[in-house]
């Protein structure tokens, strides 16, 4: 493994890796977040209106739950890590009043999907408003310093960890049948832990986020077929079923960098680094289009059929999310396989997703690269994914950057 000195004095000799970071950032901040803000601040009930056309035009002016504490983060987050921006601050709490005071049923469970005044309209069984909500509130209170918002966002992490542990039941949408485990929880709690540590902080997050990875590399690695499981059974088995065999690679390479940042936290530990560039590898392998290029959306274990008809469709979040890995691994171990990967990605993702007239990204593409629809906002998709990973990859290289110099 080549240090972060050796790592940069490779790359720096053709200026590759800063003109990553200043593209990045650049998209970000004069192509993505344009598109969005402030245009997208709902000043009349609170929130934000995201439901939009490629040209920006309002499709609908229902609000999802889990991607208005998404919003209500990005703001945040640019206010905290990029620049003090009274806009970004004063949209970022129009996010937070609103998930504080309309996204919440009688008994404390968030909705998922809300009309523009926050008169609920669907509740889902699961808790991932919930965890937005933490990462909003507390990136909100470090931007603002309200300890009301650091306080919802620790008492909402309590629940958070009450319904991951079962401690807290959510009605189940399968009968008991067959039962199975997914994915989708450990992940999604490293990531809420990750970021209510470096906003807020609080002790409960060292210890719980090593628990969840293990669980992952115990129940979801399978090194002797080279994949990451979507869910098993208890015992970690896979269920020969439909449901069963089908893989999620953009989900999992999601959770392989989940992993490595983890593994920078720690010191660059090398038990965490090997395990999420496993999990790339292996879903690499099984998700990057050979013929068209870019990730499928879905693939089965054993490449039988599978039962989703979009299963070899381009939706935008799984290429946002191997950009971010392919990055990571290659700045965490020098390994030019991984450099390529992310110019590949990169350059495919670009290409096709991109809207050069408009800004944003389109969300869906056919397996050819064809735009399946235009719509860049909807109930599953708004300003996270993309923004996440512009803001990411640049303050990652940035990082890594000053580390360098620091050697």
């Amino acid at each position: 493994m080549l240090s972060t000195k050796e790592t940069f004095r490779q790359i720096e000799q053709d200026k590759t890796l800063s003109e990553y970071a200043e593209f990045y950032k650049h998209q970000l901040l004069k192509d993505t977040v344009p598109f969005w803000f402030p245009k997208s601040f709902d000043k009349e009930f609170g929130g934000y209106l995201l439901m939009r056309d490629a040209d920006g035009s309002i499709l609908d002016t229902d609000k999802a739950v889990w991607i208005q504490g998404r919003a209500c983060w990005l703001l945040s987050t640019l206010y905290n890590t990029v620049e003090q921006r009274e806009e970004w601050l004063t949209g970022a709490k129009l996010g937070y009043e609103f998930l504080r005071d309309k996204c919440f049923d009688a008994n404390g469970k968030m909705y998922f999907h809300v009309d523009r005044e926050g008169n609920p309209i669907r509740m889902r069984r699961y808790f991932f408003s919930e965890t937005f909500a933490v990462i909003a509130c507390a990136a909100y209170a470090k931007a603002s310093g309200d300890q009301e918002a650091a306080e919802m966002a620790r008492s909402l992490f309590t629940i958070c960890l009450e319904y991951a542990k079962g401690d807290r039941q959510i009605d189940a949408k399968y009968e008991n049948t067959r039962p199975s485990k997914g994915i989708g929880i450990p992940m999604i709690m490293i990531n809420t832990a990750q970021q209510l540590r470096e906003t807020i902080g609080d002790p409960r997050c060292d210890e719980a986020i090593l628990a969840w990875i293990q669980e992952i590399e115990e129940n979801f690695v399978k090194d002797d077929i080279r994949c990451v499981m979507e869910q098993v059974a208890f015992d970690g088995s896979i269920i020969d079923h439909f449901d069963g065999r089908t893989l999620n690679p953009g989900h999992a390479i999601e959770g392989a960098w989940f992993i490595l940042h983890e593994a920078k936290y720690r010191g660059h530990d090398p038990k965490l680094i090997d395990l999420g560039c496993r999990m790339l590898d292996y879903m690499w392998e099984r998700g990057w289009d050979k013929e068209h290029g870019g990730i499928l959306y879905f693939r089965d274990v054993y490449d039988k059929p599978v039962q989703e008809y979009w299963q070899d469709m381009k939706f935008w979040w799984p290429q946002n999310e191997a950009i971010i890995a392919t990055l990571f691994a290659y700045l965490m171990t020098g390994n030019e396989k991984y450099a390529e990967w992310h110019k590949q990605i990169h350059d495919y993702a670009y290409a096709h997703f991109h809207d050069r007239e408009h800004g944003e990204w389109f969300g869906y593409l056919h397996r050819d690269g064809k735009i399946a629809q235009t719509a860049k906002g909807n109930l599953f998709k708004g300003p996270f994914h993309l923004p996440r990973q512009e803001w990411y990859c640049w303050k990652l290289i940035e990082d890594f950057n000053q580390s360098s110099h620091d050697d």
